[in-house]
């Protein structure tokens, strides 16, 4: 299940959220001839990447923000520049530029710690942009729940678009986070659900002050828990191609 448009363009360019896509693209293919050279990757990793034990211990704690620029493949970058894509824009929107920067690294930041909370002893480098990007998630869940998001659907040979509510799609893949979260083995690598889920709940907190000088509920009642501004409106194309009918 992969979302990829919502139903709301922010009145205004969203220039954080495309300069911070800029700069994780960039960093990405600073660095991308190494993928091919496992010890020179290593050693890049153990200087930028954020690796827990580290951290527990006391030190490297500049990688707590340069490991949120830092991207392990081509999968991993394009997932997390297609969520930032999606839902930064709105927030931006309502933040402000400097506002949204300001929330953005803060989420990342507090999700990261999340992280060395969860698995204070990994020695194994975290690197992605997914803690503060479900902090953009998470404020977008609490601002504008009932807005509409395509999302790609792939069951074997069953390929669908859906437009559901955000609260559902953020709420399933929050709850995606915990349950695979408490299974997860921490130490040993591979997804950092509770960065994924600390991420999510601090861009909720974060967002709330906003939520409450808007109104609160009235925000709500008010934009029916949309962006305040109309929705677009998709149409599909028919196409060119001409319809061949078999012959009785």
């Amino acid at each position: 299940m992969f979302p990829i448009r919502d139903h709301n363009p922010s009145n205004r360019t969203p220039f954080v959220t495309y300069a911070l896509m800029a700069i994780n693209i960039a960093v990405f293919l600073s660095y991308w001839p190494m993928m091919t050279d496992g010890r020179a990757l290593a050693a890049f990793f153990g200087t930028w990447a954020m690796i827990p034990a580290e951290v527990s211990s006391g030190g490297g704690w500049h990688t707590v923000v340069t490991s949120m620029f830092l991207h392990g493949g081509w999968m991993h970058i394009i997932g997390n520049m297609l969520f930032l894509w999606i839902f930064g824009d709105n927030l931006e929107d309502e933040m402000g530029h400097l506002g949204f920067l300001a929330f953005y690294m803060a989420s990342g930041i507090g999700a990261a710690l999340a992280h060395v909370a969860a698995a204070p002893l990994s020695p194994v480098p975290t690197v992605g942009a997914s803690g503060a990007i479900a902090g953009v998630m998470g404020g977008y869940l609490l601002l504008f729940p009932r807005a509409r998001v395509d999302v790609l659907v792939i069951i074997v040979f069953f390929i669908r678009i859906f437009s559901v509510p955000a609260w559902a799609m953020l709420g399933l893949w929050f709850a995606l986070q915990l349950f695979n979260g408490v299974g997860a083995d921490m130490n040993g690598g591979g997804v950092a659900y509770w960065a994924h889920a600390g991420g999510f709940v601090i861009g909720i907190a974060l967002t709330l002050p906003l939520f409450l000088r808007l109104g609160g509920p009235r925000f709500w009642r008010r934009t029916e828990g949309h962006p305040p501004h109309p929705d677009a409106k998709y149409a599909l194309q028919r196409s060119n191609i001409p319809t061949v009918r078999r012959r009785r």
